[in-house]
C-alpha cells in the first residue's frame, strides 16, 4: 500500500501557518532534508537542507518580532504550489519592513522539496 501524504497546497498552507506561529521547528517538519531554495531575484541568497531554512526564517523572526506572510493567491499544478505573498514585520530599529513576490514549491514524498522565490522589497508610498 502507498503512503499517504496531505497535499501539496495543505503542505505549503500549513508550513506558512507555522511561520504565522513562529514555530521554527513546526516549520522544519514540512521541508524535505535535502531542500533546495532559490533566490532568483539574489542568488548570493540560495540555501539548501533543513539547516537553510532554519538559517532563512529564524532570521525573520529574530529580527522582526511581529513578522508576518499572507497567502494573496495560490494555485497548484500537479506537486508544484504557485502562491503570491505578502512578508510584513517591524525590525528592532522600528523601520518597517515589507516584500511581496511570488513562490513556487515542489513537493515530494509529502515534503517541500525545492522553492523559487522571487521577491522584492516594497517601498512604502511616500
Amino acid at each position: 500500500m502507498s503512503e499517504q501524504y496531505a497535499t501539496p497546497k495543505e503542505i505549503f498552507e500549513s508550513a506558512m501557518a507555522a511561520a504565522n506561529r513562529h514555530d521554527l521547528e513546526a516549520m522544519l517538519t514540512y521541508f524535505a532534508p535535502d531542500y533546495r531554495g532559490e533566490l532568483p531575484f539574489t542568488p548570493e541568497g540560495n540555501f539548501t537542507g533543513r539547516d537553510g531554512v532554519r538559517k532563512n526564517w529564524g532570521n525573520f523572526f529574530a529580527t522582526m518580532p511581529d513578522f508576518q506572510v499572507e497567502i494573496l493567491s495560490e494555485a497548484v499544478e500537479g506537486d508544484t504550489v504557485w502562491s503570491e505573498l505578502f512578508f510584513r514585520g517591524t525590525q528592532a530599529d522600528g523601520t518597517k519592513r515589507m516584500m511581496r513576490g511570488v513562490g513556487i514549491m515542489g513537493m515530494q514524498s509529502g515534503k517541500i522539496a525545492w522553492g523559487k522565490l522571487y521577491q522584492s522589497t516594497v517601498q512604502a508610498p511616500g
